[in-house]
C-alpha cells in the first residue's frame, strides 16, 4: 500500500507506516554491529567506507570519492587528513589543475586490506535473512540510493 492509499490523517502519522523508521533502526543496529570490529582495525566506519572505495580504486579524486560515498566534500575534508595521519593515504593537488584533490592508496593502506576481510567474513551469518532475501535487500536498497532520493 502507498502512503495515503485509504490511510487516515491519523494513520499518516504512525511510525509503523513509516518507511524511515525501520531503514534508521537498521542502519542503526548495523552500524552498532560494526564498531568493535572496525576498532581493532582503528577506523570509523565512514572512514572504513571510505577505504573500501580506496581498496578498489586505488587512486582517486576527491569529487569521484563524494559521489562513491553520497558525502559532502567538507564532511570528507577531517576524514581523509585522519586517514593519511594514520598512513593509509596520501592526498595531493593534480598537477594540472591545482582545484582538483587526488587521493592515493598508501603500501600501508593496502595492507590494511588483508586485515579488514574479517568485518565481511565476521558479518556475513548475522544478517538473519536468507540469502535469496539479503541480495533482494541490497538490489532494493541500491535502487532507491539511484532513484529519486539518491543524492
Amino acid at each position: 500500500m502507498k502512503v495515503g492509499d485509504n490511510m487516515t490523517d491519523e494513520e499518516l502519522l504512525l511510525l509503523e507506516n513509516q518507511v524511515c523508521f525501520p531503514t534508521y533502526a537498521v542502519a542503526n543496529k548495523i552500524l552498532r554491529r560494526y564498531q568493535p570490529l572496525l576498532k581493532e582495525l582503528n577506523l570509523t566506519y565512514t572512514q572504513y567506507i571510505t577505504m573500501m572505495v580506496m581498496w578498489e580504486k586505488e587512486r582517486i579524486n576527491e569529487k569521484d570519492l563524494v559521489e562513491a560515498l553520497y558525502l559532502k566534500a567538507n564532511t570528507l575534508t577531517d576524514l581523509l587528513k585522519n586517514l593519511k595521519a594514520k598512513g593509509y593515504i596520501q592526498i595531493e593537488k593534480d598537477k594540472n589543475d591545482k582545484r582538483n584533490i587526488i587521493i592515493t592508496l598508501t603500501e600501508e593502506g593496502k595492507d590494511l586490506k588483508k586485515k579488514a576481510i574479517s568485518v565481511p567474513k565476521t558479518l556475513e551469518a548475522e544478517h538473519w535473512l536468507t540469502d535469496e532475501e539479503f541480495d533482494q535487500y541490497k538490489k532494493l536498497l541500491h535502487k532507491l540510493l539511484a532513484g529519486a532520493w539518491g543524492k
